[in-house]
């Protein structure tokens, strides 16, 4: 997360939008604090996560999506279908993991197919993302209301 010097709200990496101010903000860090209290997180690449996992962990992954980010976070050589063999060495072993993902675009008209492998999860849901950050940043100010977006949560548990 980064944090604009100038009037110190929360900033995002592109596009128009409403910043956190630091007095609302800290408050949330204060309860995200106590919430996620004994929690270990680390930022790693994911095949060493496969090495470091262990029965009863919890692994969440976040890769780029490759609907909307195909230029964005290093994602053209991201190989999702790579993800999903690790992913299934996780589950063998125990670990459960949530990924987020690729969902809907152009407020649900759109499903974005993804390779996912029969059987590798247990459970999909769709998460409402509001309008789409990156279109707001293409379409400089013209209206969205099409332009809502769903992220897919898929749990291996």
């Amino acid at each position: 997360m980064r944090f604009c010097l100038a009037d110190v709200h929360m900033s995002t990496p592109c596009a128009v939008h409403d910043p956190i101010p630091h007095a609302s903000f800290a408050p949330r860090v204060d309860r995200w604090h106590r919430r996620t209290a004994g929690a270990a997180f680390a930022l790693l690449d994911y095949e060493e996560a496969v090495r470091r996992a262990r029965a009863g962990d919890v692994v969440y992954c976040d890769p780029p999506y490759s609907h909307s980010q195909a230029i964005l976070y290093g994602a053209q050589s991201f190989d999702f279908e790579h993800l999903c063999e690790a992913i299934a060495r996780w589950k063998k072993r125990g670990v459960s993991v949530a990924l987020s993902i690729d969902g809907t675009k152009r407020s649900g008209a759109v499903a974005c197919r993804l390779p996912i492998p029969k059987g590798l999860f247990e459970r999909e849901a769709f998460v409402n993302c509001g309008r789409s950050m990156l279109r707001r940043f293409q379409m400089n100010g013209r209206t969205l209301e099409a332009e809502v977006v769903a992220d897919r949560l898929l749990l291996t548990y």
